[in-house]
C-alpha cells in the first residue's frame, strides 16, 4: 500500500513541477494570464493544503474568450466548413487522449476534489472517455427529414448549431462534466467557453491541452477558471454567448435564468439540486436494498445531485432496514482519497463541511434520532462521520433541504398511495428509486414519480446513452442521450417552391 501511494503522489509532484502553463487560462489554443493579473489557490480537501495558485478569469475574459469563440464559429471558419465526421474524429481522438493519460488525470482529480482514486479511475475516467465516444460517434448522424407540405413544396428541416455555448461546471464531477458539456455541444458543431468551478479546476485544464492536442482548431473550446459572480455572471450575462448549460444549485440556476431573461434570452438549460426518494418496499431483497441504499447517498461523500437521501422504508421492516444500514455505515472506510481501501474522502471544503454538520444539528434539534456519526472526524481535512438519522419525518429540515453531504435519512410509510403522495412532495424532481418484487407496485410507483430518472432494484445505474435532468426545480432540459444533442442544435424549416409536382 505505501508502495502504491507513493507511487501516486510521485505523480502529482511531477505534475506541479512541470505543468505550470495549464494554470493559466485556455482561449483560442493559448495559454494566457488573466487580463487583471489576479491569481486564486486551489486547495487540497483532505489536508486543507493549498496545492497551486490559479489564473482568475473574468469579465474581460470573458470577453476575450467570446471574442475567439465568435471568430471560430463564424461562416467560412475551419470549424463551420469541417465535415461532420472529421468532429467526430476529433471528439474520438480526445477520448483516446484521456483514456491514455487516466491514471494521470485520476490523480489529479482526486488531489483537487478528494474523491477516492480508485473510484475515480474505474467511474469517473471510464464514463468521461464513454462520454466523448459516444458523442462523437453521433456527430455525422445528426440530421433532420423531409415534410410532405404538398401542393407545389420542397419542404425540409436541418439541425444547425446553436453557435458560442457559456458552459459551467460543478466541483462534484468535475471530469464527467467537462465531458457532458463538451461531447453534445462539440457534435453539433457549437463552439464553447467553459467555467470549471473554482475548487477544481485542475482537471478540465489538463482537458484544455488534450483538447489543443487532439487538433481541434483555435478559439472552438475555451477554458476559464474563475467564480460565479464573476466570471459565471458575465457568461450568462454576455450578449456575444448563445446558450448557457450550467449544472450546479437551484439557487444560482435560477439567476442564471433570470439573467438570461433580461439579456439576449440565450437558451437555458439547467441542471440543478435534487432531494431525490428511494422507497423500499418489505417485499424488496432486503440486503440488496441496504447496501444500494447505502451507495446512493453515501457515494462521493454524499455530494451528488441524485444523492436517495429521502429514503421511505415499509413499516414491518423499519426497525430491521435501520439496524442494516447502521451497521454498514459504521463500516465505511473514510480515509485518504490514495489509500486504496478508502470508500469516503473529505468534503469539498471547509465550508461544505460546517454546513453538513449544521444540518446534523438541525436534525437533532428536531427530534430525529442520530444512530451514528453526526461529527467531523479527527483528520487533517474536510472530513464528516457517515451519519444516519431514523425517526425523520418529512416536516424536518434535513428531510427536505438537500444537504450534499454523507447524511442518511430513514422514514416509514404504511401505504403506496401514502407514499408516492409524500416521495412526490418536494420542491425538486431529479431521480428516485424503488426496491420491491412486485412488477405491479416497480410500474405503479415508477410512472408516478416526478422525477427525470427512476431506478427499480439499483441506484445510480447511469450512462451516456440515457438522457439525464430534472422536473420542477431540478431543472429543464435533458443532458446526454440523443436527446442531449436536440439541447445544442437549432432547427430550421427550409421550404422551396418547386415548378411541378411529381408525387
Amino acid at each position: 500500500m505505501q508502495n502504491y501511494c507513493s507511487h501516486i503522489m510521485s505523480n502529482v509532484l511531477v505534475f506541479c513541477s512541470i505543468c505550470q502553463l495549464l494554470f493559466q487560462i485556455f482561449i483560442n489554443n493559448e495559454w494566457q494570464d488573466s487580463v487583471s493579473g489576479k491569481v486564486f489557490p486551489t486547495y487540497n480537501p483532505a489536508t486543507g493544503e493549498q496545492i497551486i495558485e490559479v489564473q482568475e478569469a473574468d469579465k474581460a475574459d470573458v470577453d476575450k474568450a467570446v471574442q475567439a469563440a465568435r471568430l471560430a464559429f463564424s461562416l467560412g471558419s475551419v470549424w463551420r466548413t469541417m465535415d461532420a465526421s472529421e468532429r467526430g474524429r476529433l471528439l474520438s481522438k480526445l477520448a483516446d487522449l484521456v483514456e491514455r493519460d487516466s491514471v494521470y488525470l485520476a490523480t489529479i482529480e482526486s488531489l483537487n476534489s478528494g474523491k477516492p482514486f480508485l473510484p475515480t479511475l474505474f467511474v469517473d475516467l471510464q464514463g468521461t472517455i464513454k462520454t466523448l465516444r459516444y458523442f462523437a460517434g453521433y456527430a455525422d448522424k445528426i440530421h433532420g427529414s423531409t415534410i410532405p407540405m404538398g401542393m407545389y413544396f420542397l419542404t425540409f428541416t436541418r439541425y444547425e448549431p446553436i453557435g458560442v455555448c457559456g458552459q459551467i461546471i460543478p466541483w462534484n464531477f468535475p471530469l464527467m462534466m467537462t465531458a457532458w458539456k463538451l461531447g453534445p455541444a462539440l457534435a453539433c458543431g457549437n463552439t464553447i467557453v467553459l467555467k470549471p468551478a473554482e475548487q477544481t479546476p485542475l482537471t478540465c485544464l489538463y482537458i484544455a491541452a488534450l483538447i489543443k492536442e487532439a487538433g481541434f482548431p483555435p478559439g472552438v473550446v475555451n477554458i476559464l477558471p474563475g467564480f460565479g459572480p464573476t466570471a459565471g455572471a458575465a457568461m450568462a450575462a454576455h450578449k456575444g454567448i448563445d446558450k448557457v448549460a450550467f449544472t450546479g444549485s437551484t439557487e444560482v440556476g435560477k439567476v442564471i435564468q433570470e439573467t438570461a431573461g433580461k439579456t439576449n434570452l440565450k437558451r437555458v438549460t439547467l441542471e440543478l439540486g435534487g432531494k431525490s426518494p428511494n422507497i423500499i418496499f418489505a417485499d424488496s431483497d432486503l440486503d440488496l436494498a441496504v447496501e444500494q441504499a447505502h451507495q446512493g447517498v453515501f457515494f462521493n461523500a454524499g455530494q451528488c445531485c441524485t444523492a436517495g437521501s429521502r429514503i421511505y422504508v415499509e413499516e414491518p421492516i423499519y426497525d430491521e432496514f435501520v439496524k442494516r444500514s447502521v451497521e454498514r455505515a459504521k463500516r465505511k472506510i473514510v480515509g485518504s482519497p490514495f489509500d486504496p481501501t478508502t470508500e469516503q474522502g473529505p468534503q469539498i471544503s471547509r465550508e461544505q463541511q460546517n454546513r453538513v454538520l449544521e444540518f446534523v444539528q438541525s436534525g437533532i434539534s428536531e427530534g430525529a434520532k442520530l444512530e451514528c456519526g453526526g461529527k467531523a472526524l479527527g483528520l487533517k481535512g474536510f472530513y464528516v462521520e457517515p451519519t444516519v438519522f431514523s425517526n425523520v419525518t418529512d416536516d424536518m429540515r434535513i428531510a427536505r433541504e438537500e444537504i450534499f453531504g454523507p447524511v442518511q435519512q430513514i422514514m416509514k410509510f404504511k401505504t403506496i398511495e401514502e407514499v408516492i403522495e409524500r416521495a412526490n412532495n418536494s420542491d425538486y424532481g431529479l431521480a428516485a428509486a424503488v426496491f420491491t418484487n412486485d412488477i405491479n407496485k416497480a410500474i405503479t410507483v415508477s410512472t408516478a414519480m416526478q422525477a427525470g430518472t427512476v431506478w427499480i432494484n439499483c441506484y445510480n445505474a447511469m450512462s451516456s446513452q440515457c438522457p439525464f435532468g430534472g422536473y420542477k426545480m431540478s431543472g429543464n432540459g435533458r443532458e446526454l442521450g440523443e436527446i442531449g444533442l436536440k439541447e445544442y442544435s437549432e432547427v430550421k424549416t427550409i421550404t422551396m417552391k418547386m415548378v411541378t409536382k411529381n408525387s
